[in-house]
């Protein structure tokens, strides 16, 4: 395979890339920084890429390593702080939609799952990965995709269905 079609076969696959690094950073400029990372190192390590193997497997594996890397060197430093904090939504608009706000409880709850948890639904759920392909991701035995799903649906769930706080109650 010549080096332009492998570049075809990435460049297909950086939308995938980009969901799955802002529902798993909710950031996104640090989802565009990891997607842009992963697509350099993959560039670099082209070489690498064993044809007749899955694309999007691959490139998934190295944003996922890039990520725990990157959580590895945030633990072992102190956190940073915002020069402007209250700035972050000044040119945003909230939905007035309850598809919106639906949106933002599911978004919410995925958030409060345990990493493991979200990174397992986002990579199945979202990105329609195989049980498989998302232990080779992770490089986690396949039971323990199946485990980790299974309690982070249950757990996603609970947190959906709990009625909001009585300050914050829909009007419908």
């Amino acid at each position: 395979m010549n080096a332009g079609s492998l570049q075809d076969l990435i460049i297909a696959e950086i939308p995938h890339l980009q969901r799955y690094a802002l529902a798993l950073l909710r950031d996104t400029e640090a989802a565009d920084d990891l997607v842009q990372d992963c697509l350099a190192r993959a560039m670099d390590r082209l070489y690498l890429w064993r044809p007749g193997s899955n694309m999007r497997h691959w490139l998934f594996a190295i944003l996922h390593n890039l990520h725990v890397n990157e959580r590895r060197r945030h633990a072992k430093r102190p956190d940073a702080v915002a020069l402007a904090p209250g700035h972050e939504n000044l040119y945003s608009t909230p939905p007035a939609q309850s598809a919106g706000l639906e949106l933002r409880d599911i978004d919410s709850a995925l958030a409060q799952l345990v990493e493991d948890q979200r990174q397992v639904l986002l990579l199945i759920g979202l990105e329609g990965l195989s049980y498989a392909e998302a232990a080779d991701v992770l490089d986690i035995p396949e039971g323990t995709v199946m485990s980790r799903l299974n309690r982070g649906r249950q757990r996603l769930r609970e947190l959906l269905e709990q009625p909001p706080p009585a300050s914050l109650r829909r009007v419908k």
